[in-house]
């Protein structure tokens, strides 16, 4: 019988197997798990799901039910145009070919078929939409037509909705205003005997009950009418009413319109909104057709037409009210009037090049004049002489040419196309002269038939004429241009015969100047006048002296070595095939600060292209300045005294160093500029780091295109030994910082709890790690280093197996990088998970063999 297993092994057995078993776990869950958030699926459509593609489907090799249907499943929508179209059985405005997306938040699970089922459209709704379509589309067509019409403008503001403008009671009492029932009148007298004023109600039997007088039939009457039947009402007890011997009546009866009525017009015929309307008493028929939106785009604006009594009582043309603001027909409106508005009888349209292009409406008798005049006349640029006129005749179109002495007379037809187009962009007479003229440009052939002609107009010839050759351009017939040579100097003394010019032509007379290379002159160098490192080019002039061009160029500096003055000059004549054949020649020229004209003068002429060079003074040198910042007596700015000035020279003139000090720290901050960057930025740069350091701070990354770099010195052994390598030489620009003494260490990177620690002589590297937590498990051990605050670094180094690590001073800043992480791909898990697992069966096995031994 085989012996079982101590318990002690038994528990440490159980133990390890969960142990591996947890391992062996996480590392498949690397495998199974996907590597990142599947991106969310598309607005309508299930995560996980191609798009275009219902769910349930996938994968399943069945058809799709979003593909276009077979022509027998098709079915037939008739537009409101009569058209007929065959569309898909399940097709949608939004989708003709019927594939129908599944919306993801009604998507059902169980039933993938009733998803399909829910968002298809009935037949109707699908023939609706088309109607609709169709409908916007016509609406649209109609509404562009509209606008085309001449006077539709005036009604777009119109409307049953829009401002009726209908003539507000705000207006003075009309005399001629007829009274009716629910008008209300205000009654006042007033003067040599007065009386209350009084509102007059009209009643719908027409009379108007007033005090002391009773009841007065005002209804029909004027507001004239009805006020002299109260004048005779009241004359009976009220003095003074009427005059007597040639005076005025000493008591005035006035009566006018408190508060209008409300009458009902009808607007019919071809309008935008016909209907009845409600409108004041005091409207015009025009506001009521205002209010009715105005002719559509088959009504008349010619004869618009006021029914009373089945009568036309007036009849207003809309065209008078556009051109000349004239609405004599267009009467106050009465309780049921109608406006009536036919049909046009013929629209005519006029395009191009008129101030106005759009359909007009001419009447009996008016012909295309009248429509021009009514589209603001032609453009400025209208080609007048020839009208091009589009015409539809009984079983086509035709096309007729109207020429300008037919336009008052020439009568039109409905469906008329007057198309006015543009003149032409070429003149009829125009001859050109340019070159060396007084007044070059364009002038008239008719008024300058000849060459020696159109001089004369053109003011004569300049002084740097060359009249030797001048040519003429000549437009042929064909538009090819042609050439003609002449020698004009022969033309203006008689010897040859004068050209007589045709349209087009142009002649062109050559300077002299243009004949000849530019000559200028070139100064660089030290002047007042040119920017560093450019040069200033100025044209040349005979007689010109090297004081003429230093003068234009500004003057010298302060630092140009004027008494060597260099000028390099072209060598013309030289031998081509000598080896040594010079190119340039160099003249030195001693010259003198003050350019007045005197007896130092060097009276040096130039000649076209010298180059004159003024150099900077050897013996010149501008102020260079470092800055002293930290534990010095006196910090700051410092001029360099000397070119081999080192840093103990600085340090004495500073007064020495405080108490506080802490040499080891001292660091030595350079300026350097970058590749390419300008020598004015530099100075920029210094500029600024200069006004920190008067401020009390230095900020050492100053100077947008240059950087600084750290120089770790050891001013510890400088100090003790001047005539050493280590006390180097200072430069312009140079930072010297000594801090105060330091008393902390910062242990920062791959560490528990990165943090600052006070120094102490008694620990080492690895003590200052333990203050921060200790190593994490990334950190990159062999590769720490220690920055020094002098900006010196130190690394740790390897010695057999073991890491040397460098010293820690005060100040010191501690650095542990990371390891580089490379994350495992699903191959090496995969290996992983096997190693684990093939290690957790051989500790299987052993265990149960190791069981069997006993």
């Amino acid at each position: 019988m085989r012996s079982k297993l101590p318990a002690m092994y038994q528990k440490k057995f159980l133990f390890l197997s969960l142990f591996c078993l947890l391992g062996y776990t996480s590392v498949l869950s690397q495998v199974v798990a996907p590597p990142s958030a599947p991106a969310p699926a598309p607005t309508g459509q299930p995560a996980g799901t191609p798009q275009g593609q219902p769910q349930g489907q996938q994968g399943q090799g069945q058809p799709q039910t979003n593909q276009p249907q077979g022509q027998g499943n098709n079915r037939t929508v008739t537009l409101p145009n009569g058209q007929t179209v065959q569309v898909p059985a399940n097709a949608t405005p939004n989708n003709p070919t019927g594939q129908t997306p599944v919306d993801a938040t009604q998507v059902d699970p169980n039933n993938p078929k009733s998803n399909q089922e829910q968002n298809l459209k009935t037949a109707e709704e699908i023939e609706n939409d088309a109607k609709q379509a169709a409908l916007n589309a016509a609406n649209a067509e109609k509404a562009a037509l509209r606008a085309k019409i001449f006077g539709y403008s005036v009604f777009a503001g119109g409307g049953p909705t829009g401002d009726a403008n209908t003539g507000a009671s705000s207006i003075a009492t009309p005399m001629d205003y007829t009274i009716g029932a629910g008008d209300v009148l205000n009654l006042n007298i007033y003067g040599y005997y007065g009386l209350p004023e009084e509102n007059l109600t009209i009643s719908r039997d027409g009379f108007a009950t007033i005090t002391r007088v009773g009841q007065v039939l005002l209804a029909g009457k004027t507001i004239e009418e009805a006020q002299k039947i109260l004048l005779g009402k009241f004359s009976t007890f009220v003095p003074g009413l009427f005059g007597s011997n040639g005076n005025p009546a000493p008591t005035k009866l006035l009566l006018t319109l408190g508060q209008t009525r409300q009458v009902n017009v009808f607007v019919t015929g071809e309008v935008i909104a016909p209907g009845s309307y409600s409108m004041s008493s005091l409207a015009s028929a025009f506001n009521a057709l205002y209010k009715a939106g105005g002719p559509n785009e088959i009504g008349t604006f010619r004869e618009i037409k006021v029914i009373r009594g089945n009568k036309v009582v007036s009849t207003f043309d809309i065209y008078q009210f556009i051109t000349d603001g004239d609405l004599t027909g267009a009467i106050r409106v009465q309780d049921n009037d109608r406006i009536n508005v036919g049909f046009y009888k013929k629209h005519v349209e006029l395009t191009g090049n008129v101030k106005r292009p759009g359909i007009f409406e001419p009447k009996e008798g008016e012909t295309l004049g009248d429509v021009i005049k009514y589209a603001g006349g032609f453009t400025d640029n209208a080609y007048r002489a020839l009208l091009k006129l589009e015409r539809v005749t009984a079983t086509g179109r035709k096309l007729e040419n109207i020429t300008t002495d037919r336009i008052d007379s020439f009568e039109l037809m409905t469906g008329d196309v007057i198309d006015i187009e543009t003149v032409l962009n070429r003149f009829e007479n125009i001859v050109t002269i340019s070159g060396a003229v007084m007044r070059p440009g364009d002038f008239s052939l008719d008024s300058s038939p000849s060459l020696k002609v159109l001089l004369d107009n053109a003011q004569g010839l300049r002084e740097d004429a060359f009249t030797g050759r001048v040519t003429v351009s000549r437009t042929r017939d064909d538009q090819t241009i042609g050439n003609i040579t002449l020698n004009l100097a022969d033309i203006m003394n008689g010897s040859a015969q004068d050209l007589l010019l045709q349209r087009l032509d142009v002649v062109a007379i050559p300077s002299r100047f243009e004949m000849a290379e530019q000559s200028n002159v070139t100064i660089t160098g030290e002047l007042n006048g040119v920017a560093e490192g450019s040069q200033m080019i100025i044209p040349f002039m005979s007689n010109m002296t090297i004081e003429d061009l230093v003068l234009k160029a500004g003057g010298f500096k302060e630092s140009a070595n004027y008494q060597e003055v260099t000028i390099t000059r072209r060598v013309k004549n030289n031998n081509p095939q000598a080896a040594d054949a010079k190119i340039s020649e160099s003249i030195i020229i001693p010259m003198s600060r003050d350019l007045s004209l005197n007896g130092s003068n060097s009276n040096f002429l130039l000649q076209p292209f010298d180059e004159v060079i003024v150099r900077k003074s050897p013996n010149y040198q501008e102020q260079k300045f470092v800055f002293l910042d930290g534990e010095f007596l006196n910090p700051g700015e410092y001029g360099i005294t000397s070119k081999d000035e080192k840093v103990t020279d600085l340090i004495r003139r500073a007064g020495g160093l405080t108490d506080l000090a802490y040499v080891k720290g001292a660091t030595l901050i350079r300026f350097t500029p970058v590749s390419g960057f300008e020598t004015q930025q530099k100075e920029i740069a210094l500029n600024q780091i200069s006004n920190e350091v008067r401020k009390g701070s230095v900020n050492v990354g100053a100077g947008g295109g240059s950087k600084q770099e750290f120089i770790g010195i050891q001013l510890e052994q400088i100090l003790k030994n001047p005539n050493s390598d280590d006390n180097i030489i200072i430069q312009e620009g140079d930072i010297l910082r000594i801090p105060k003494r330091l008393e902390t260490v910062q242990v920062q990177g791959s560490l528990l709890y990165p943090t600052t620690v006070k120094y102490n002589d008694d620990m080492n590297f690895l003590d200052y790690v333990s203050q921060a937590g200790g190593f994490n498990r990334n950190a990159l051990r062999k590769s720490a280093y220690v920055i020094y605050p002098n900006g010196s670094v130190d690394r740790t180094r390897r010695f057999l197996a073991f890491n040397v690590y460098p010293k820690v001073q005060p100040g010191s800043q501690i650095i542990v990088p990371a390891k580089g992480s490379v994350p495992l791909s699903t191959q090496q898990v995969l290996q992983q998970g096997l190693q684990i697992t093939s290690a957790l069966f051989s500790l299987i096995v052993t265990v149960l063999a190791f069981r069997s031994l006993r």
